[in-house]
């Protein structure tokens, strides 16, 4: 579904951007990812992903939170592959405590990771995306950005003010044939949710009509269609992945 294309996906060495790596490999797409720290872990990610799918694979160590090295990264991607196709904005922390807790530095952090990153990689590729006349931007927002989360409040805002930016982006860049659209996760379970104990995730389950927390491959599958073809007339949409959580 998306040979010879090329796709760059921030905070992709675990978690659900891993899971978007790998299904969008398998399905014929070079990959461009940014990961935080482990340079081993993201060189071992590469080699996988290029000998198990015979694709293009480079890891790139990188902020998307600070505007200069999403520039910087664009730039080095570009030159890499000569052409993206697709941005996956996917890099995200949590710094979960009741609104009485939350320091400055709490918001700022999720604020900045998972919304300013957003802002930064976009901007960083619109020239580019505007000049091929053609371009898929994915933005990994929430359900708790829909709903809200007490003990999120952080998080909530950052993933309400991506659904927002989606649309806005959608709107802007529509004329060119570039398109915009969100993803909204529900209970993912991945390294994150494993530190969860039995009982609260079972009280998650209990929440959800299909009766099961979701894989990074079923969010996985939902980008896959959104940066394929299959989605050409879709932009400005927010699609949940959640079991039905959301109804």
């Amino acid at each position: 579904m998306l040979n010879g294309k090329t796709a760059l996906i921030t905070g992709a060495s675990r978690g659900i951007g891993k899971g978007i790596a790998e299904v969008f490999a398998k399905n014929g797409c070079n990959i461009a990812f940014t990961f935080a720290s482990s340079v081993e872990k993201a060189q071992a990610f590469e080699k996988e992903l290029s000998e198990t799918y015979g694709v293009k694979v480079k890891g790139y160590q990188s902020n998307a939170a600070d505007f200069k090295q999403s520039e910087e990264l664009a730039s080095q991607v570009i030159t890499d592959f000569g052409r993206v196709d697709v941005l996956i904005n996917n890099a995200g922390i949590t710094r979960d405590t009741l609104m009485l807790r939350m320091t400055e530095e709490q918001w700022d952090d999720v604020i900045n990771t998972n919304l300013k990153s957003a802002f930064n990689l976009t901007k960083a590729f619109l020239k580019h995306f505007l000049g091929n006349r053609a371009g898929s931007i994915i933005n990994m927002t929430s359900v708790v950005g829909v709903t809200g989360n007490a003990g999120q409040a952080n998080y909530a805002a950052s993933k309400a003010g991506m659904i927002g930016f989606t649309k806005s982006i959608a709107k802007e860049l529509g004329s060119r044939n570039v398109r915009c659209n969100a993803v909204a996760p529900g209970f993912i379970e991945t390294e994150m949710t494993h530190v969860l104990n039995e009982e609260t995730k079972q009280g998650w389950i209990n929440t959800i009509p299909l009766k099961r927390g979701g894989t990074p491959e079923d969010v996985a599958n939902a980008c896959l269609f959104l940066a394929s073809d299959l989605s050409s007339y879709v932009t400005g949409q927010t699609l949940s992945v959640c079991g039905g959580m959301l109804m």
